[in-house]
């Protein structure tokens, strides 16, 4: 039997600082991609209950984990048996400590998992403290890891997630329209070059400085691209895949059994 699973990838423009609009259209998209077919997965982009250009705003709009926002999306899941991944600023016990993060909420109504960005780009390092490790989770079905926007750029990033076993990695973005072709060409390199699939949801809009282009897609290990959103427009692309592709592509190309780790000493070395 294949292991079949659906995913939705939500191309969102959320508003900036309008925590409960975001939310509410969050809980909306969730509602109608589930009404219309099972979906196991739903991706939201990166800071898809804040918006992005918070700048002093950020500490304000921060939450801790569990809280409002993941409660609002748990009885979602819960509702319709579902994971949904979703952006947001988290903050620590100390008010000031803040993190570029996503949340994943399970089945069950509860956080699953959070995950704090580790490639922080630009005006992002004066605001959030960068994470320090990578995070898989664990569903019925099977193992998916969660990156944040600029963390695709860095193979390494998907590989340490590959290596702890991942099939699957979810990508919530907010790429600028500036960065159209590399975006892709990342989708679909992390994919084929661990050969499993990747599930690429990036935001649309604008804000105060910034576009958004969208270009939404989940890529398998082959570097076949499943569907994609590919104009700046709010909506969902959906897509099943099979997960026992991820195994005989390996088997395959042999790409994670023949590596030469004791050649790639410079990968660690830190400069």
């Amino acid at each position: 039997m294949p292991r079949e699973i659906t995913i939705a990838l939500v191309q969102m423009a959320p508003d900036l600082a309008d925590l409960e609009g975001n939310l509410r259209k969050m809980g909306d998209f969730v509602e109608k991609i589930c009404s219309e077919q099972r979906t196991d997965l739903i991706v939201f982009p990166e800071l898809s209950y804040t918006g992005s250009e918070l700048g002093i705003r950020a500490t304000d709009v921060a939450e801790r984990v569990p809280g409002h926002a993941t409660n609002y999306l748990a009885k979602r899941t819960n509702d319709f048996n579902t994971h949904v991944v979703m952006g947001m600023v988290i903050k620590e016990k100390v008010e000031s400590i803040l993190y570029n993060g996503t949340v994943c909420v399970g089945p069950e109504g509860s956080v699953v998992a959070e995950y704090r960005k580790v490639h922080l780009l630009g005006e992002e390092r004066q605001v959030f403290r960068n994470g320090f490790r990578f995070v898989n989770i664990d569903a019925e079905w099977g193992r998916f890891g969660m990156l944040i926007g600029w963390d695709l750029a860095f193979p390494e990033a998907a590989r340490s997630l590959t290596l702890e076993g991942a099939e699957l990695i979810v990508v919530s973005a907010n790429w600028e329209e500036t960065m159209r072709d590399s975006w892709r060409a990342h989708v679909i390199s992390r994919a084929c070059e661990n050969a499993l699939f990747v599930a690429a949801a990036n935001r649309v809009g604008e804000e105060p400085t910034r576009r958004y282009m969208g270009d939404s897609l989940l890529a398998g290990p082959t570097g076949e691209v499943y569907t994609v959103l590919d104009e700046a427009i709010e909506g969902y692309a959906v897509a099943t895949i099979d997960l026992d592709l991820v195994r005989s592509v390996r088997e395959d190309r042999q790409l994670i059994q023949f590596r030469e780790p004791l050649a790639y000493r410079a990968i660690v070395r830190k400069y």
